[in-house]
């Protein structure tokens, strides 16, 4: 497929998106999405961070495989989830599942800093060469458990994360700066519910539960 063939599957991908945020407005308290969440995706090649093969369906709005028993999340998911995290320019993020990095370029987009942890170092390298390939210079990827986070460069002011834990991992709420924001689907396989998790100044936490959304399990392991 040619330049002008993804340019407006993209854009039919945008419209979608603003369509279902119209229907989603009960669950969201908005009728439409951040400006600034929408320009990201209208950026970011999303046929550059999938798999050669599904690359015609990558404005389709639905996860895509990407391997290892992994997806590239809905586009429409992608967007909410970006909204509600409300990533500011001078922000640090952390996210957690980094994918082929997908989801780690639009929040590049938005963010100062974006570090980003997968579990799966095959994915990991090829998240870093499609990265590098958009020039998006600000985000740092490692290999690692997820559920631990990435302390050494703690605490952040937004954390991402794009796999499910049955329930928020202590490490990553310890991480998150005061009067910052995590956007986390979590909850056993069938009754996951995507959730905004705020802390406030003095440390308290509060969450949102938005709407039930079906994601990989984060993985909680050793690695070596």
């Amino acid at each position: 497929m040619s330049d002008p063939d993804f340019t407006m599957l993209q854009q039919r991908m945008l419209a979608e998106i603003a369509a279902k945020t119209v229907f989603s407005t009960n669950y969201l308290d908005k009728a439409a999405l951040d400006s600034r969440v929408m320009n990201a995706m209208a950026t970011v090649p999303r046929h550059a961070f999938v798999p050669f093969e599904m690359r015609p369906y990558a404005y389709v709005d639905t996860p895509l495989p990407i391997g290892y028993g992994k997806t590239i999340s809905q586009p429409f998911i992608v967007a909410v989830m970006t909204d509600l995290l409300g990533v500011q320019p001078t922000d640090t993020v952390l996210e957690i599942g980094t994918g082929m990095g997908y989801q780690s370029a639009i929040l590049a987009q938005l963010a100062h800093r974006v570090f980003t942890v997968e579990i799966i170092e095959e994915l990991a390298e090829q998240a870093a060469h499609r990265l590098a390939d958009q020039g998006c210079d600000n985000v740092e990827i490692r290999v690692g458990n997820g559920c631990q986070g990435w302390p050494e460069h703690a605490p952040f002011d937004k954390i991402m994360v794009t796999a499910a834990p049955e329930l928020i991992p202590p490490a990553l709420i310890y991480q998150l700066k005061p009067g910052g924001t995590m956007v986390i689907p979590a909850g056993l396989p069938d009754a996951q519910q995507l959730i905004q998790l705020r802390k406030d100044a003095q440390g308290s936490v509060t969450t949102r539960e938005i709407f039930q959304v079906l994601f990989s399990t984060l993985e909680d392991v050793a690695l070596p």
